[in-house]
């Protein structure tokens, strides 16, 4: 009888045990960076190797009309992270601003934490969040788990980043591979790593953000070939004929540049964006991006394996995108920020294995923006999105319960600066688009570089410091075709004809109706994307930066 009513009591208990645990989903978002679409095998690249990118895109939904909101990296980042346009969240290279910590607060991973999921991020971030951006620390202890490098990474990251230095490894995919195993054994073996909580609990969900500085060239080109590197990243596509993309023009062929050369100064750009120069400097940028891409298919298809030995395979949701794409010599043109399908189309593959089977395994082209993932986790997670949120959820296209969310998608760009690139905005639907560029009176790269040289300024000093008049340039940037100020060239692209966007249609009287339709839609989604009040930032200049470390003092 004793040992009758001692198994009820002990039932009893493990019954009330399980009902407390959080049978929520867990998450993982795994982001690349500078991937464009057509590097993975289920988008028709034959000659790459990521088999367990295109299971996973076999297994969800893939979206083939993913697109970032802007592209170019910070920015883009941010736009994920609060789920609003640039226009609205006001943070990007040339804007001299961080992200205010009440921002920051309506931040997807922030809200998640705050609503009882155990949070992780491996790899790179490129968001500047607080007093001091990058140096505040709040992104930091923003997560319970933190084993990440703030701006570029680099191919060997231990060189560049101290909290990396007990790795095993030294290549970047591998580095971020041992701290994905660290946070999904919770063995917290990583020195360098930060918790805030001793061990992740079981009875959490948890959301784990994998966000990678590859293929990104800043990356791929230290790739040094090194003995003790992967034979991948040595060896693998080297001994195959690479062709050059479609409609590729190397520098010297070049006979009329793509736009104008007073809207976009093209002998400006960056040096790192030299694909266009000559055919034999694209293919061993080609080469690296491919075996990038290979390393971390292997990181997904090993993280997909830990999942399915825990026991947490059935109850994980994969998000996988990039942070924008870019042009790899296309026409002549080398790079991103610019509102074409090569920078913002992006990859998008949704897995849920809590969906229906018959939902899965499908493609869509339904028009979706790199903004709507934050809501779409939060929705998964049961968690309200909050009122800031610009983006859609589109769990429900993922279910296969609803059709779209949107007819209309727009981009912009506002990293106009001294390296040549304009200011533009796009209105797009699934059949046409329409782009807008704005007078580019930026100052150029070789004046610039000309001035450092001849007094002795370093050209990356000349170069990349912001200071506090440029806020003032940036907010006329967000604020000035909002006011009136009229675009000096125009674009009109048939896409479902022509989606590489090589004919321009917007001098053609026959579709003088369709565009001037999407000139009026771009007047409702701009003002949609700036939405109401002032931008929620923080001063981040090299002037504000030199005050907040005490090398010079207020006047």
């Amino acid at each position: 009888m004793l040992r009758n009513i001692f198994t009820i009591c002990i039932l009893t208990l493990m019954l009330a045990v399980q009902a407390q645990k959080d049978e929520r989903p867990n998450v993982i978002f795994i982001l690349t960076d500078d991937q464009q679409v057509g590097l993975l095998g289920v988008e028709g690249n034959e000659l790459i190797q990521t088999p367990n990118l295109d299971k996973l895109a076999n297994e969800g939904v893939r979206f083939t009309n993913g697109h970032v909101s802007t592209a170019i990296c910070t920015p883009s980042r941010i736009c994920m992270l609060l789920s609003q346009y640039e226009r609205k969240h006001g943070v990007n290279f040339n804007s001299g601003t961080s992200v205010a910590p009440e921002a920051w607060a309506q931040s997807y991973p922030v809200v998640m934490r705050n609503n009882g999921y155990y949070t992780g991020y491996v790899g790179k971030n490129h968001s500047p969040i607080g007093k001091g951006g990058y140096a505040s620390g709040l992104m930091e202890k923003s997560f319970d788990y933190w084993y990440a490098g703030h701006g570029h990474l680099s191919f060997y990251p231990k060189k560049r980043h101290e909290i990396f230095e007990d790795a095993y490894h030294n290549t970047q995919v591998e580095i971020m591979q041992e701290g994905v195993n660290d946070f999904m054994s919770n063995e917290h073996r990583l020195g360098g790593a930060l918790h805030f909580i001793d061990e992740r609990p079981k009875d959490k969900p948890f959301l784990l953000n994998i966000c990678f500085n590859l293929p990104h060239g800043a990356s791929t080109g230290t790739m040094k070939l090194l003995k003790g590197d992967s034979v991948i990243y040595r060896d693998l596509y080297r001994d195959i004929e690479i062709p050059m993309p479609e409609n590729y023009i190397a520098k010297a062929d070049i006979k009329e540049p793509k736009l104008p050369a007073s809207i976009h100064r093209a002998s400006d750009r960056q040096a790192g964006y030299d694909y266009v120069d000559t055919p034999k400097k694209n293919k061993e940028r080609i080469i690296r991006q491919m075996q990038a891409m290979t390393g971390i298919d292997g990181l997904v298809g090993n993280l997909r394996q830990v999942l399915k030995e825990k026991g947490l395979d059935k109850n994980t949701i994969i998000v996988f995108t990039s942070d924008h794409g870019l042009f790899m010599g296309e026409q002549g043109m080398g790079g991103k920020a610019l509102c074409y399908e090569a920078c913002t189309n992006v990859p998008m593959i949704i897995y849920n294995p809590l969906d229906k089977k018959k939902s899965r395994k499908r493609v869509s082209d339904e028009l979706i923006l790199t903004i709507d993932l934050a809501p779409t986790i939060l929705s998964y997670a049961g968690i309200e999105a909050p009122k800031e949120f610009q983006g859609k959820d589109v769990s429900g296209i993922v279910s296969g319960t609803k059709d779209k969310v949107r007819d209309y998608l727009f981009t912009e760009n506002m990293w106009s600066t001294q390296f040549g690139n304009p200011r533009c905005e796009s209105i797009q639907n699934k059949e046409w688009k329409y782009i807008r560029y704005y007078k580019n009176e930026n100052l150029s790269a070789a004046t610039k570089i000309a001035a450092a040289k001849q007094l002795g300024i370093p050209v990356n000093k000349m170069l990349y410091s912001v200071h506090d008049p440029d806020i003032a340039l940036y907010r006329s940037f967000v604020e000035g075709p909002l006011n009136g100020e009229k675009a000096v060239y125009e674009e009109l692209y048939h896409l479902s004809e022509d989606p590489k966007e090589v004919h321009n249609l917007a001098s053609k009287k026959e579709h003088a109706e369709i565009l001037e339709t999407l000139r009026s839609e771009w007047k409702i989604a701009i003002k949609e994307a700036r939405g109401e009040g002032k931008p929620k930032v923080l001063r981040y200049t090299a002037d504000s930066m030199m005050e907040q470390f005490g090398t010079v003092k207020n006047h």
